[in-house]
């Protein structure tokens, strides 16, 4: 079963290759190694989190992995602004990285927010008021 819908797979997919890409363009000194295995580890980890939501089980594990990928993509976006910031990158490619993760966060955000309030509307309508059951 497919619950992520519309492009967010692809999205996600194509901001890793586009970090991995754009890593190449950091200097080669002790800084721009160390930001650029940040960058791959969490630009890459964005999409394989959302494809681990896309096959969750439960709507809890879909809502804990998209907050996971959430988190990721926020973490991203941080390392990217610092490149910027930095002067260690610059450019419409960057520019547009940053853009593309802020959106992924907010999809990701709207997502987490919109599966936690199914799930807390379900559960509160399930919930036993005892510990035997009785309602």
């Amino acid at each position: 079963m497919t619950r992520i819908q519309g492009d967010l797979r692809d999205r996600t997919f194509q901001l890793a290759g586009s970090i991995l890409v754009i890593v190449d363009s950091l200097p080669n000194n002790n800084k721009g190694w160390e930001i650029g295995r940040q960058l791959i580890r969490c630009g890459g980890s964005v999409g394989a989190n959302v494809r681990e939501a896309d096959n969750a089980l439960t709507d809890a594990d879909f809502a804990h992995k998209c907050s996971i990928a959430r988190k990721e993509a926020s973490e991203t976006h941080y390392w990217l602004q610092l490149c910027e910031t930095a002067g260690l990158l610059n450019g419409a490619e960057l520019q547009g990285l940053i853009q593309e993760t802020d959106e992924v966060v907010r999809i990701l955000s709207t997502i987490v927010q919109r599966t936690q309030e199914y799930l807390n509307r379900n559960k509160t309508s399930d919930r036993p008021t005892s510990v035997t059951g009785i309602k």
